[in-house]
């Protein structure tokens, strides 16, 4: 690679590294409006075949055997099943999701494994300067998501996968991963309410935005839909002269005594849809062979095997803080799921009421070791408190989400669906984001001072939940503990059943401290509302 390849596109600084330069290359390309401002959507669509001429990378998709999944919940996890599957199988997968929770680099993984920083700035650099050289006042430089579809298409091309798995990012029609013309199979998760800022305000036509990603006579799978939503998908197959199948849930049994990879009972539905995927990836490739034989009574090794081995970070994972010694680490406990519509809030709130109770003691508590994204799950063992003490489980809810969610739609889901399973939480922290989301990487974290912060959406939370506790108070008893009363000095603004903090790691201190202060109370919080507040807890937490 010459030295322009190398990157002399990007703004040099003493100060950054190699890596960190190629991350403020990155950020130049992310538009500084809000998620609600839809005026780009669908603009200027046609312009990324533009982009494609420009990278030589036409004929290379055209020769990519593509699973293409779009959706508003399970769309990253059906993509990590159909993975960890086909990679059982024998063959070399790359798999594009979105977002990433700590590193850009989780977006593109090649086997299973994200892209090492060496290869990531090779293929970075080969696009971006080669896009800066081509593009200009008519065909401006791509938005950033826009380029990384471009980079993980460059990637798997250059990387020469068998199969490349492509997560939509928003909606589907004109989604850029849609430039691809002819997937093998292509596949929709459940559907529901989101973007509809962008999307439309019915399931109609949000399901139309994702129906979007069908083409002519290849065939797609999905899973039951609300009758409104699967009557626009049927319609829109049946325009294309698209064979599509509604899939049913793994039957458990089918396991063999194993547990998925991914927790959740839920995630039985994207496992389905995962299985449909691939058998149906390998059919029309014609790699069916002996690994897949076509009985709902039986699933091959290698398809137990993807299935149960899978793993993805910040849905449905439990992580011991590190910052207590070992013998202590069942003090805080955190509860992680990016949980961001109504329905799927309601799915984390199952999942975790369930969670805390097998997370008592002498329970085995599984979860994923953020070290090893490979990994399937680790046991712990959740002891008791220092001498035989038993410690009292205090549930804790840390919250954030975007200004276009309806926090009158997710909270009350989560509040209802934990109430009957009998889980109340004793506080409910709202914590403003760490990152920035004109920035990417070690950059991204706010540097501005406590008192600069705007606190208003935290509030407007806040009081969305004091008024849902007082709504609920005949049913709700005891819900203020006593550990928690008092000492909230640290808060920004402190209420009966909740408090706003400046920024989340003053949150974490509070919380460590509590745990400290409080040696018979074992805290389990659950972070929700938001997959980049729980990619930001993961950051403080594996520090």
């Amino acid at each position: 690679m010459s030295e322009q390849e190398g990157g002399n596109g990007s703004p040099k600084s003493s100060s950054l590294t190699p890596y960190e330069e190629a991350l403020e290359a990155l950020s130049s390309l992310i538009i500084r409006r809000t998620r609600a401002d839809g005026t780009n959507f669908g603009d200027q669509f046609d312009v990324l075949f533009e982009y494609l001429k420009m990278l030589d990378l036409e004929e290379q998709i055209s020769n990519m055997k593509i699973i293409h999944v779009a959706g508003t919940k399970g769309k990253g996890s059906t993509c990590t099943f159909t993975e960890s599957i086909l990679r059982n199988c024998g063959f070399r997968t790359g798999l594009f999701t979105s977002p990433h929770l700590i590193d850009i680099r989780e977006r593109f993984r090649l086997n299973g494994i994200e892209i090492c920083q060496e290869k990531f700035l090779a293929y970075f650099w080969w696009c971006y300067d080669r896009l800066k050289e081509k593009t200009d006042d008519n065909i401006p430089m791509p938005n950033y998501f826009r380029f990384l579809a471009l980079l993980a298409f460059k990637i798997f091309a250059a990387e020469q996968v068998d199969v490349a798995i492509m997560e939509v990012g928003l909606g589907g029609k004109y989604d850029a991963t849609n430039v691809v013309q002819a997937p093998i199979v292509c596949g929709i998760t459940s559907l529901g309410y989101d973007h509809m800022e962008i999307l439309g305000n019915t399931l109609g036509e949000i399901a139309g935005e994702k129906a979007g990603i069908f083409k002519d006579r290849i065939p797609a799978f999905t899973v039951p839909q609300p009758e409104e939503a699967m009557h626009v998908l049927e319609e829109k197959a049946s325009q294309l002269k698209v064979p599509l199948q509604v899939v049913a849930p793994l039957d458990a049994k089918l396991l063999n005594g194993l547990t998925l990879g991914l927790e959740g009972e839920h995630q039985y539905l994207n496992a389905g849809l995962a299985i449909a995927l691939c058998s149906t990836w390998l059919k029309r490739t014609g790699h069916l062979g002996d690994i897949y034989l076509e009985r709902t009574e039986t699933l091959s090794e290698q398809f137990i095997k993807g299935l149960t081995s899978a793993s993805l970070q910040g849905r449905a994972q439990i992580v011991a803080d590190t910052h207590f010694k070992s013998e202590q680490s069942n003090k805080l406990v955190f509860f992680l799921d990016g949980a961001h519509s109504p329905e799927s809030m309601e799915v984390c709130a199952r999942w975790f009421s369930l969670a805390i109770k097998d997370n008592s003691p002498d329970q085995t508590l599984f979860h994923r070791q953020l070290d090893n994204p490979k990994s399937s799950h680790d046991v712990v063992k959740m002891q008791h408190g220092e001498k035989g003490v038993q410690r009292k489980s205090t549930p804790i809810l840390l919250f954030n989400c975007l200004t276009v969610r309806d926090p009158q739609l997710l909270l009350p889901r989560l509040v209802e669906t934990c109430a009957d399973h009998g889980v109340y939480f004793k506080k409910a922290l709202f914590v403003p984001s760490l990152s920035v989301y004109n920035k990417v990487g070690s950059q991204a974290s706010t540097t501005s001072t406590d008192s600069e912060v705007d606190l208003s959406w935290q509030i407007t939370l806040q009081r969305v939940w004091e008024n849902l506790m007082q709504g609920n108070k005949g049913k709700i008893t005891d819900i203020v503990s006593e550990e928690l009363k008092d000492d909230v000095e640290m808060s920004a603004s402190n209420c009966e059943h909740s408090a706003v903090f400046s920024s989340l790691p003053v949150a974490i201190k509070w919380l460590r401290d509590r745990s400290q202060q409080n040696q018979s109370v074992r805290f389990q919080v659950l972070v929700t509302g938001s997959l980049h507040l729980v990619g930001d807890v993961l950051k403080l937490v594996k520090k």
